[in-house]
């Protein structure tokens, strides 16, 4: 990138980091407070004070007060931050949730959300939430809630709620142990916001207003929880997560009988300070987390899957958030994760422990400090590795941070795994730093980073590096990005698809918000990403012309015009074949369309379904992909991926058409009695995988497994490998 490109980019960036916002709205933590969690706010702590309502719409509108009333209060005693809300309605009809199962999501159902942010820092934060029928979510905020992808369900935490459905109102208790957050000590406020998601009124609403074009969670928009004193220590809070896991399993591809198992080990989570964790795993078993969901990869390159599994996700932005999504030079899946090349199924490669140190050291200054050690394996020839990781973080400005990383991944075996390449099993590092603007008006976001690893050998180009500048309006949106990552890049740990390219994707679009009781809006954009290098010249140039249309009843219908270009630079055939293949210097203009369209989620019946048509290599390709639902009240979900593809090659390549079918049942008993059963059928892999969980939460945070998984070849139903697992997990508070 030539350096005046660079210092301009650098100099707005700062520049735009010191745009500052005050929080609107405030309310006072009620002291004192003895409260017996069960919904009916009938406490005398409940009777003291004013109501704070007067809720902002934020779906279908924004400039108004919302049409249902919501009420709340806030309270505090030595342990506890209590929380009471009155969810006024008027409607008949019944309340809309997927399920009775922990961890609810989206905004098409009935929900009071809470949202904390103890460090003001607007940046990262706590996710509380609540349905009329008691069912809990609770997650982490991280990049100051910029995107819905900012926030990670998957944390889970110990706290108390509870739902009372009343004949024009349903009402709230929440109890959120102060042992349970991260907060600085003497605090005297925090950064707090609420909202409502009500489907009969089919409105979304804040009690601090967020505009409609970021996301309800976005913390540049929260108000002010105000103490009446100053927080203390919360006492000592130590966790220790033991478990106990037995089953058996049998591969019959190497023709093993049955095989028994047994393990032990645990979590430990210790509190330095209130804000500083130390998190200790020990044996760490991950078979009850779900399965991943498939697709059908017709990329040159590998896919991104997410982080599941517990330990490694609070604060998993410190170590997670470094680099662009197809550049991260740390991806805590290759920890303790590999490929099983028979069915395309991600399996764990056993850890021996690990530690993790992470949180804030004071207002400004967040770190990160993680070792792991794993097994070797020699089924799949993988040696003992220890992994480092270490990151810090400053915060700058009002909401923008400065942040550093180092990646060390060491061979304890001793040897390379493959002796013709030294450096394919040897020792690697990593250094990083980066940049994160978010100016406190929420309008422009963005990054600047340089990642350089460490190898063996000699390395010409070991570097990354990228920079973005995004900017958002109620109606104008625009984007800049341009990357460089050097064809000697090796994140080891991390996520990089692809090295040795240029990049450039600029995108502009428009919004308009038409009068309108059926159409809530219209949005246009347009972006342009071309890839090159020294090499092959102009690799890859995808162009789409988009126009996104939202309905008022939360239904939406996508359409692009798409132009592509390929140049290949290595064999490829997108069918899978392995004898007819493209050869590299060969290229290919592309064009074709895509549309899709999602239904109203609040209906028992809801699907999604997406198309796309058009050129594809020398020949063309048909995909018709989707998901169809039925949601039985809150007690049952019956759904069916699926993603069929048509490829039609020419010049003498085989046509293909690929299969990925994967019909899913979850049946919630209760709150506390769970059974999913997920089939998934992938003629990519020529695999059919099966995956029952039956999950039985006896104490909050504590839960009984049985694990059933089996994958067959679709042909005649041949098994290759099955096991049975129970898992026991009980979280003790010391």
């Amino acid at each position: 990138m030539p350096k005046p490109i660079a210092l301009l980019i650098c100099s707005l960036l700062l520049a735009l980091s010191g745009l500052a916002q005050q929080p609107a709205r405030s309310l006072q933590a009620l002291p004192g407070a003895e409260v017996h969690v069960d919904g009916r706010l009938d406490e005398p702590v409940w009777q003291q004070g004013e109501w704070s309502g007067k809720f902002w719409q934020y779906f279908p509108f924004d400039s108004t007060l919302a049409v249902s009333r919501t009420d709340v209060k806030t309270a505090r005693d030595e342990q506890y931050l209590y929380i009471a809300a009155v969810l006024y309605d008027s409607l008949p009809g019944e309340y809309v949730t997927q399920s009775l199962r922990r961890d609810f999501q989206g905004e098409t159902v009935d929900g009071f959300a809470v949202i904390l942010d103890p460090f003001q820092d607007q940046t990262n934060g706590f996710f509380f939430a609540i349905n009329p029928f008691g069912v809990l979510s609770e997650g982490l905020i991280a990049n100051g809630g910029e995107n819905p992808e900012d926030l990670d369900l998957s944390w889970d935490n110990i706290w108390k709620g509870e739902a009372q459905r009343n004949a024009n109102s349903w009402t709230v208790e929440i109890a959120i142990p102060f042992k349970t957050l991260r907060f600085p000590e003497g605090s005297q406020e925090w950064n707090i916001n609420f909202y409502r998601t009500d489907t009969k009124y089919n409105e979304r609403a804040a009690w601090s207003r967020v505009p409609r074009q970021l996301p309800l969670i976005n913390l540049a928009f929260t108000g002010t929880l105000r103490w009446p004193g100053p927080l203390g220590k919360p006492g000592s809070n130590v966790s220790l997560i033991p478990f106990a896991a037995g089953g058996g399993s049998r591969d019959y591809l190497g023709g093993e009988d049955w095989q028994g198992q047994l393990s032990t080990g645990g979590d430990a989570k210790i509190a330095i300070t209130p804000s500083l964790n130390l998190d200790l795993t020990i044996n760490p078993d991950f078979s009850q987390v779900e399965v991943d969901v498939q697709q059908t990869n017709l990329d040159r390159f590998e896919i991104f899957f997410p982080e599941r599994r517990q330990f490694f996700l609070e604060n998993g932005d410190l170590f997670a958030s470094f680099g662009f999504d197809n550049a991260r030079p740390f991806f805590s899946r290759r920890i303790g994760v590999a490929i099983d090349s028979a069915t395309g199924q991600n399996v764990q490669n056993r850890i021996w422990l690990g530690a993790r140190l992470s949180g804030r050291l004071d207002e400004n200054w967040r770190v990160g400090l993680m070792n792991m050690q794993t097994a070797r394996d020699p089924i799949i020839n993988q040696p003992s590795y220890n992994y480092t990781v270490a990151a810090v973080q400053r915060q700058v400005f009002a909401r923008s941070n400065i942040s550093a990383i180092l990646v060390n991944k060491a061979n304890f075996d001793g040897q390379p795994v493959d002796v013709a390449q030294p450096g394919d099993g040897s020792n690697s590092q990593l250094l990083g730093l980066d940049y994160n603007l978010a100016s406190a008006d929420g309008r422009w976001n963005g990054k600047i980073f340089y990642h350089h690893s460490v190898d063996e050998g000699q390395q010409e180009q070991p570097f990354s590096h990228g920079a973005t500048i995004n900017y958002n309006t109620l109606r104008f949106f625009a984007s800049w990005t341009h990357q460089m990552v050097g064809r000697d890049f090796d994140a080891k740990v991390g996520f990089v698809p692809r090295t040795d390219f240029q990049r450039i994707n600029p995108v502009v679009g428009y919004t308009i918000y038409p009068q309108s009781k059926w159409i809530n809006r219209h949005t246009f954009s347009l972006s342009n990403n071309i890839i090159w290098n020294e090499q092959w010249g102009m690799t890859d140039y995808n162009f789409a012309l988009n126009y996104n249309l939202d309905f008022q009843n939360t239904s939406n219908f996508t359409f692009s015009l798409l132009s592509n270009y390929v140049k290949l630079f290595f064999p490829f055939n997108p069918t899978g074949s392995t004898e007819q293949l493209f050869q590299p210097g060969e290229d290919f203009d592309q064009t074709g369309f895509l549309a899709a369209y999602q239904a109203d989620q609040r209906k028992p019946f809801f699907y999604r379904i997406q198309l796309i048509s058009g050129g594809f290599f020398n020949g063309n390709l048909r995909q018709l992909s989707g998901q169809l639902n039925y949601r039985y009240r809150q007690y049952a979900t019956l759904a069916m991926n699926f993603n069929v593809n048509r490829i039609d090659l020419k010049e003498g390549f085989e046509d293909a058409t690929l299969l990925l079918f994967g019909p899913r049942v979850d049946l919630t008993f209760s709150k506390s009695v769970f059974f999913s059963t997920f089939v998934q059928y992938n003629s990519q892999f020529d695999n059919i995988n099966i995956n029952s969980r039956l999950q039985w939460r006896f104490r909050p945070v504590s839960d009984i497994f049985v694990v059933y998984s089996d994958n067959y070849f679709p042909e005649m139903l041949q098994p290759k490998n099955r096991a049975l697992v129970f898992k026991i997990t009980y979280w003790l508070n010391l």
